[in-house]
């Protein structure tokens, strides 16, 4: 069989790994919550594992092995004591001895026999150490009862004529803070992960909020600005959301409006033309001067036309297509400048900080600038053009000296459709301010030094 064209063979170690990960993949969790709380969980678990090692593993061994050891000596050395004294009252002697400064309780039980050897067991490595320590250190048959009695250690020693009963004190060999360790291991582990459950929550909260409410605003639904919670990265996404959709919705609205005001901007030229052709004569000497004279107006009319339609192509299209680039200023103000020369606009000066650099969409900022110009030169001011640095980002202002603009009136004539003294479409500065928003800076209208109108465009870095 021929190998399929487009299918590609993977080593049985690729098939295994990839099913590996697809059995991992079902048993994570797939929410925010879930993996931020196993990710704050294992690091914990690791923590105090390690912890509980190192006490378990190295202290506590070290520990219980010295203690065991001891108890043992002092037991070697009771046996070999009774073995060597022969006299009852010698015994006797030495077990009231062994209770008193040894704390050994010592019963004899002649004739016995043990029935198990070895130990029961407890929690901790003690048991396992003494039965160690014993075996090393006698050769008779032992038995050890951790549990016969709360707070004692019971060991019986099969000697070759009965049993050797011995209690001890099990605080001599139990470690009784291990329990108290692995409480406050368990107990810490899990007021941590709460803690961490209940503030991971939170953040998770803030998200949640946050994705129904670019939800909601995605189906066209007024949500108004949402309130910024949760860490400081959060509440950053819903500063920028809010302010996304504050665009977005003066965007629309703007667009709106520019729609609403075609048909009434365009119908004022198109009565005109329609009127010129229905009073156009059609008979007599003066039909031909009449008819060139009326072909002119309805020719300016269409341009009038023209360049309403240019400005509201421009206004409805935006300039969000262009990539930004770092420009450097002054060489750009001085091109643009050059153009506006070459369409009448006067520019008395340009004065630019020397090694200036912008980041902005170079073809939209020609459009706002020559906004600007025409501006001016419509209303026959001169222009003088500047720009510098500023705290995080560039200013570059125009400044004319015609009549300017009130300041009850320049929020006005920032709308679609307001001109500032008549003429035109009264879409040049807003336009411009739009260029401008989009490039995430801001426009402000001031007066000029000359008491003409002042223009001051802000781009940050």
């Amino acid at each position: 069989m021929g190998k399929r064209r487009g299918f590609r063979l993977f080593p049985r170690e690729r098939w295994r790994a990839l099913r590996v990960e697809k059995s991992v993949r079902r048993v994570l969790p797939r929410s925010l919550l879930g993996r931020s709380l196993l990710i704050v969980l294992f690091p914990l678990l690791i923590t105090q594992g390690i912890a509980l090692e190192l006490y378990y593993g190295n202290f506590l061994r070290v520990v219980s092995r010295r203690l065991t050891s001891s108890v043992t000596a002092e037991i070697v050395l009771s046996l070999n004591a009774l073995e060597r004294l022969k006299n009852p009252a010698d015994k006797e002697w030495f077990v009231a001895q062994a209770r008193e400064q040894l704390q050994l309780i010592e019963i004899w039980r002649p004739g016995e026999k043990l029935s198990r050897v070895g130990s029961t067991h407890v929690l901790g490595p003690m048991d396992d150490d003494l039965v160690r320590s014993l075996s090393q250190a006698i050769s008779y048959p032992f038995f050890i009862s951790w549990r016969h009695f709360h707070h004692t250690v019971r060991i019986y020693i099969q000697l070759p004529d009965g049993v050797l009963e011995i209690d001890t004190p099990r605080k001599r060999l139990d470690m009784g803070q291990i329990w108290l360790f692995v409480a406050w291991t368990v107990g810490s582990t899990l007021l941590l992960f709460t803690i961490a459950g209940l503030f991971m929550r939170n953040q998770v909260r803030a998200i949640r909020q946050l994705a129904l409410a670019a939800e909601q605003f995605g189906m066209g639904r007024d949500i108004g600005p949402i309130r910024p919670a949760g860490a400081q990265e959060v509440r950053k996404a819903a500063v920028a959301f809010n302010r996304m959709q504050d665009r977005i919705t003066r965007f629309v609205g703007q667009r709106t409006g520019v729609l609403a005001g075609v048909s009434h901007d365009l119908r004022t030229p198109l009565t005109r033309l329609r009127l010129s052709l229905a009073m156009m004569p059609r008979e007599g000497a003066v039909c031909a001067e009449v008819m060139t004279q009326d072909l002119n107006e309805m020719i300016g009319d269409i341009a009038e036309m023209e360049h309403m339609i240019d400005s509201y192509l421009a206004f409805a299209r935006g300039e969000g297509s262009e990539s930004v680039q770092r420009v450097e200023v002054q060489p750009f103000l001085e091109d643009v400048v050059s153009a506006a020369r070459r369409a009448n606009v006067h520019v008395r000066a340009v004065v630019v900080e020397p090694g200036l650099f912008a980041h902005m969409r170079p073809d939209a900022m020609r459009r706002a600038l020559g906004n600007l110009f025409d501006n001016a030169r419509r209303h026959g001011a001169s222009v003088v053009l500047s720009a510098r640095a500023v705290a995080g980002g560039v200013s570059i202002v125009v400044d004319d000296n015609g009549p300017g603009i009130p300041p009850e009136r320049r929020a006005k004539v920032l709308r679609a459709f307001e001109s500032g003294h008549g003429g035109g479409t009264g879409l040049g500065l807003t336009i411009a301010r739009d260029i401008v928003r989009a490039h995430g800076g801001e426009m402000e209208l001031e007066s000029a030094p000359e008491g003409g109108l002042r223009v001051r465009l802000y781009l940050p870095d």
